[in-house]
């Protein structure tokens, strides 16, 4: 009897990232896996060996995405400042969207995997609630989430404008415009007190 063929992890790697596009651009259920297969340059038996079928490389795509943008916000270590520490945060956010594109719009895109569920239950959510309390450390929790929630919606609105090709300037003018969006909001905050 024949061994079965063995995929490394180089197939994984491939598999999710065209499923990544494939399901970004048509949908989780509009894809074929012999289409992704193609795309990936392997066999649909690799998709079945290394994620048992549809659902579960959909989920392993989801859990790429995030396992990825984590990645993004843990390369800001916490400082004795907690305001750049956030800028920062929000810079990762921006990085992991751009180096990855089509895991973010399957992550946070309309008719997302995870609708329905509660984002800010997510890891990668209450990394941003720390920061924020950091910076607020005298403010309720309630505060400090909806704080979290709004910087959350200003980086997550540039991004997908940037990432729609709505914003005007190339790449340097692009990044000048987020960050002195962060900056902007930071300085706005520090005026009117809020949080």
């Amino acid at each position: 009897m024949a061994r079965p063929r063995q995929y490394d992890d180089a197939v994984r790697r491939r598999l999710l990232d065209h499923a990544s596009r494939l399901i970004s651009t048509h949908g989780a259920d509009r894809f074929s896996l012999r289409q992704l297969a193609g795309a990936a340059e392997t066999t649909t038996a690799a998709v079945y060996t290394l994620f048992g079928g549809r659902d579960e490389l959909v989920h392993a795509v989801v859990d790429e995405g995030f396992t990825r943008f984590a990645e993004h916000l843990q390369s800001v270590a916490p400082s004795d400042d907690p305001s750049a520490d956030l800028f920062e945060l929000g810079l990762a956010y921006r990085r992991s969207a751009l180096a990855d594109p089509h895991f973010y719009r399957v992550l946070f895109g309309p008719g997302t995997l995870r609708s329905g569920t509660d984002s800010t239950a997510h890891p990668t959510f209450r990394v941003l609630v720390t920061a924020v309390a950091r910076v607020h450390p005298d403010t309720d929790d309630a505060h400090v989430e909806t704080e979290a929630l709004r910087l959350w919606a200003l980086v997550h609105g540039l991004v997908g404008l940037e990432l729609a090709g709505l914003l005007p300037g190339d790449a340097d003018e692009q990044d000048q415009r987020y960050r002195a969006a962060l900056l902007g909001t930071a300085a706005h905050d520090l005026r009117t007190g809020t949080s």
